[in-house]
Order: structure tokens, then C-alpha cells, then sequence
């Protein structure tokens, strides 16, 4: 014989199993959080270390073929030389550029056609240890890109440290 249960009663058992499955799911929450940050501790420190040593060794060492180190003072625009290179396709673009970069008192190297003529933006690109300067001639000349040599070898600069190159903005 089944006895009908009060309304009451049927709501407080199901409210109290909604607010103990809520707190185990906050303990369960904090207990991991707490298990992650203590486990992955001594890999995080350990990672940092290393980027950290990574990091202070390319400040000191210099690259091959580079005479000063990255963390010392900035080379003078006098003392920075460029190629710039055409990356749009308008005639005369680059020649232009190189007068503009000249006048800033950087040494231009030359003036020629890049690879592509279908660079939407202007592009400093730097030999390994050169991103100050490659950041202030982007400066210099309004380009909002700065990057590490891509596509091009060194020796390809004919003996410049950064290459702009012209893009249609």
C-alpha cells in the first residue's frame, strides 16, 4: 500500500541534493586549481629558467657575422645602413624611399625591386641584433611592420643591416 508524500518534503530532498552537488562541484573546482598550481610549479619555474637563459644568451653572444651585442646601445642612424627594396610595383618607389630614408641620415646601400611586387604594407626586416634600429627607422618612416630577415639571406642585403621594403600603404 503506497502512502502519498506531503509536497513539502518532495521539494527540501531535492533542494538539498542540488546544493550538495553544487558545493562538491566547488570543492572539486578549488581542489583542482590548487592540484594544478602545485603540480605544474616546479615546470613552470623550470620553463622560465630556461627562456630566461635562452634569452640572456642571445644578448650576449653575438651572431655570426655580427660584431656588437643585442643588449648594447644602439647603433646611431649614421651608423645604420639600408636597402631599400620596391614591394608594390610603382615605378620609382623605392628610388623615393631611398632619398626619404638618406635625408633621416641613415647610409642607403641601394635601391632595387623586391622578390614580389605585391606587398600591401611597408616592412622593416633586420639582420639578427638590429630590431632597435629596425624599430626606430620603422619609425622613421611611418611602417608599422617590423620583422627578422624572412625570405632573404644576408648576404642578399649587399652589406645593410635593414631592408625596407615598400608597400602599397
Amino acid at each position: 500500500m503506497d502512502y502519498p508524500v506531503p509536497v513539502a518534503e518532495t521539494r527540501n530532498w531535492r533542494t538539498a541534493a542540488l546544493v550538495a552537488a553544487a558545493v562538491a562541484a566547488v570543492e572539486l573546482v578549488v581542489l583542482l586549481v590548487v592540484g594544478i598550481a602545485y603540480f605544474a610549479w616546479p615546470y613552470v619555474s623550470t620553463a622560465r629558467g630556461q627562456a630566461d637563459a635562452k634569452e640572456s644568451a642571445a644578448r650576449t653572444s653575438p651572431a655570426k657575422g655580427h660584431r656588437r651585442e643585442a643588449a648594447g646601445p644602439m647603433h646611431r642612424r649614421s651608423e645604420t645602413s639600408v636597402l631599400v627594396l620596391n614591394g608594390n610595383g610603382i615605378p620609382g618607389a623605392a628610388d623615393q624611399a631611398a632619398t626619404s630614408v638618406h635625408a633621416r641620415r641613415y647610409v642607403v646601400t641601394g635601391a632595387a625591386n623586391a622578390s614580389r611586387s605585391d606587398f600591401a604594407r611597408t616592412l622593416v626586416m633586420y639582420r639578427s641584433g638590429w630590431e632597435p634600429e629596425a624599430k626606430r627607422l620603422a619609425k622613421d618612416v611611418g611602417a608599422k611592420r617590423v620583422a627578422p630577415l624572412d625570405g632573404m639571406r644576408p648576404r642578399e642585403l649587399l652589406g645593410a643591416n635593414l631592408a625596407l621594403v615598400i608597400g602599397r600603404r
